[in-house]
């Protein structure tokens, strides 16, 4: 089985004329490129990988942004780089999202990703990892406006090619500079923004809030993408509603259930929620998923990189706890295959 990647009116259930169609599902205009609809995968360290963002794409998401890559030269051959930086059979445009704190080697990393085939180039300053975090990168360049500036203009600047960014509020709470930076990133020719409602202080805490977003969208004229706490086709509906935002991101949520992107679909169109996939159709799909796993990244990494993704899809199945024991103890795909299929089959 394999993830086609094809547009597919049964999954993507995409029939209905554009003109009929929610915004949220009609095309985006990204600096000149145009995504299918603003239905958008988040950029998630460990999750998004190609056959993620190509799952997503097949179940109706409009845009799938890369796995972040730091921006240094030394790292660009290292294997997990080369996973990162692969976009064989993507849907375009491809998007390769690019990490680091020094104008020079980011706007190097903006060259390296559009000769490596990606037509859009994303700036991560919205992680809040702590290692990320102690290169003053990601969300840390939040507390240097001046830097932010420098990193906007310089990869900007490098490249032909359409230039994004990935934010969050600001650094702290009570100190959002979220409306100086995306004034700030507009200026410096930044083709769009994604927004994620929570401060790096927030890491993943609390709710996300929305009422900044709204802000910076009546402040500029550059599409706005929000993200943080997307989970349901009403919440999309809601955040959409909420921030007159362009489009909608979503991360956690995906994970496990990257139909999540069909359903919200099916939602913005008829108002109707689609019933929940049947065992069977999981099981579909998440055999479908592991063998791409498989072919990507070969027998040892592809066992240990797909545990993370069928313990997602497992979550709330009867008996799913002693599964994931077990299932973690297997070392070959083929072991690890079968159980999963075995397990699966027994909830049909």
């Amino acid at each position: 089985m394999s993830i086609n990647t094809s547009a597919n009116p049964v999954m993507a259930d995409s029939s209905a004329p554009v003109a009929a169609q929610h915004p949220l599902l009609q095309p985006l205009d990204i600096g000149g490129l145009s995504v299918e609809n603003r239905l958008m995968v988040a950029p998630m360290a460990g999750v998004t990988d190609n056959p993620f963002r190509r799952l997503c794409k097949s179940f109706g998401a409009g845009h799938a942004v890369s796995e972040m890559i730091i921006a240094d030269t030394a790292l660009y051959a290292s294997k997990k780089s080369l996973y990162r930086a692969n976009f064989d059979n993507e849907i375009a445009p491809i998007s390769a999202q690019i990490a680091g704190a020094e104008p020079d080697k980011l706007a190097e990393a903006a060259r390296y990703q559009i000769d490596n085939g990606a037509q859009i180039i994303d700036i991560n300053m919205g992680c809040p990892a702590k290692k990320v975090c102690r290169k003053l990168a990601g969300s840390a360049l939040l507390q240097d406006e001046d830097l932010v500036a420098r990193l906007l203009d310089a990869a900007v600047g490098a490249v032909d090619a359409p230039v994004t960014l990935k934010t969050r509020l600001g650094y702290e709470n009570g100190r959002e500079n979220i409306l100086r930076v995306a004034r700030r990133a507009e200026q410096a020719g930044i083709a769009a923004i994604a927004i994620h409602g929570r401060t790096r202080e927030d890491m993943y805490t609390g709710t996300a809030r929305y009422e900044l977003i709204r802000e910076v969208k009546d402040s500029i004229g550059i599409p706005v993408i929000a993200n943080g706490d997307i989970d349901s086709p009403e919440k999309a509906q809601y955040v959409y509603e909420m921030t007159g935002c362009d489009a909608v991101m979503i991360g956690r949520a995906a994970q496990g259930q990257p139909w999540l992107f069909r359903d919200i679909g099916h939602f913005l169109r008829t108002g109707e929620r689609l019933p929940a996939p049947s065992i069977r159709e999981i099981k579909e799909i998440v055999l479908a998923h592991l063998q791409e796993l498989y072919d990507f990244y070969g027998e040892y990494s592809g066992c240990r990189i797909a545990r993370k993704h069928i313990a997602w899809y497992t979550t709330g199945i009867p008996n799913s706890n002693a599964f994931r024991q077990a299932m973690y103890g297997k070392e070959s795909t083929a072991g690890q295959f079968r159980v999963v299929e075995d397990f699966l089959c027994t909830h049909q």
